[in-house]
């Protein structure tokens, strides 16, 4: 590349880190990545993701050719997912990127605790103070 000139983006590249680096794909595929899951599994597992849109990224996911859905015709139906051999080729990048947060994502548990006790004082500062009675 010569100096000055504007470096060119891989559009498959973009295409595959908007598509993996949507908001809870990536935490969808490191779950499967570990064994197949049933919804609600999935969403145990994965803190705060709402039912739809757990649906919505499984949904992409299997218009993609990443994960398989897997309908057992037993009483009551199950539904289980899966990653596909395209999905389970993206282990290396998932582990990759695991790597890489334990050595440069601060531990969130560890963070929370130390932000606990600095809220905590505020709100005690907050409650000491007198309050206002509305006025009529």
């Amino acid at each position: 590349m010569r100096a000055g000139s504007i470096p060119e983006l891989c559009p498959r590249f973009h295409r595959a880190s908007e598509l993996i680096g949507r908001r809870w794909t990536g935490a969808i595929i490191y779950v499967l990545l570990k064994s197949g899951c049933r919804f609600a599994m999935l969403r145990e597992a994965i803190p705060d993701i709402t039912d739809r849109m757990l649906s919505e990224r499984l949904q992409e996911l299997e218009q993609e050719g990443i994960v398989a859905r897997t309908v057992v015709p037993e009483m009551p139906v199950r539904v289980e997912y899966e990653l596909t051999k395209k999905g389970r080729a993206l282990a290396s990048a998932i582990e990759s990127i695991a790597d890489w947060a334990d050595k440069w994502i601060a531990d969130v548990d560890a963070t929370a605790a130390q932000a606990r006790p600095a809220r905590g004082r505020r709100e005690a500062a907050q409650s000491t103070r007198p309050r206002r009675r509305p006025t009529a």
